[in-house]
């Protein structure tokens, strides 16, 4: 499975040619998304993550992709502030990815077993609007990812200003267990490492 990296929340994976965009955005601190898919899902319709119109649709096929959602808060106050969030887990190939969206709290027991194993991990380190770095390191501890990329952070000119920046999660692991990528797209099968890995920015995206 590729999966890309598009800025903020946002990724793409492909499988068998078939695009799957999650949490398309609207942001001043970052260039205009331009993307295509067969499909798209948001975790919650704030428009830094439902900007659907940023999504060129593609035609319509049969998806590889199974997908299961659990939901969760974008806060700790049981949505009172933020209201709900969605976490989904998409699976093909034989791989499990699930994408925490804005996921605000320390997950309960079932949310959690929903995490639990999973082969990649896209989870919010940023903090703020969401959980921070110190509680997505508590949730990897938790659930063992084998792969986590984390979203939903601040670099340099991009992402919002009240975001933490990645390394404040990153420095929690032994530097063996991160990777800093150089690229913003990577193949997940088997033989790719595992640990944390920071995948690169591009500004034209795929």
């Amino acid at each position: 499975m590729r999966i890309t990296w598009l800025g903020h929340s946002c990724f793409c994976m492909e499988s068998d040619g078939y695009r799957i965009v999650v949490d398309p955005y609207r942001l001043d601190s970052y260039p205009p998304l331009q993307t295509r898919a067969n499909a798209v899902y948001c975790s919650h319709e704030h428009y830094d993550h439902n900007c659907v119109d940023a999504v060129t649709m593609l035609e319509e096929r049969t998806s590889p992709f199974t997908v299961e959602e659990i939901k969760t808060f974008h806060d700790d106050q049981e949505g009172a502030l933020r209201g709900e969030n969605t976490m989904r887990a998409f699976c093909a190939e034989g791989l499990r990815v699930v994408h925490c969206g804005d996921l605000g709290h320390w997950p309960n027991e079932a949310q959690r077993a929903f995490l639990a194993g999973s082969d990649v991990l896209m989870l919010p380190v940023g903090g703020y609007y969401t959980i921070g770095a110190a509680e997505a390191k508590r949730i990897v501890d938790e659930v063992h990812p084998r792969v986590v990329l984390p979203m939903h952070y601040r670099f340099g000119e991009h992402g919002m200003a009240v975001l933490s920046e990645v390394d404040s999660f990153a420095e929690r692991f032994p530097a063996e267990r991160v990777t800093r990528w150089n690229d913003n797209s990577i193949t997940v099968d088997r033989e790719a490492p595992e640990g944390v890995i920071i995948l690169q920015f591009k500004e034209k995206g795929e």
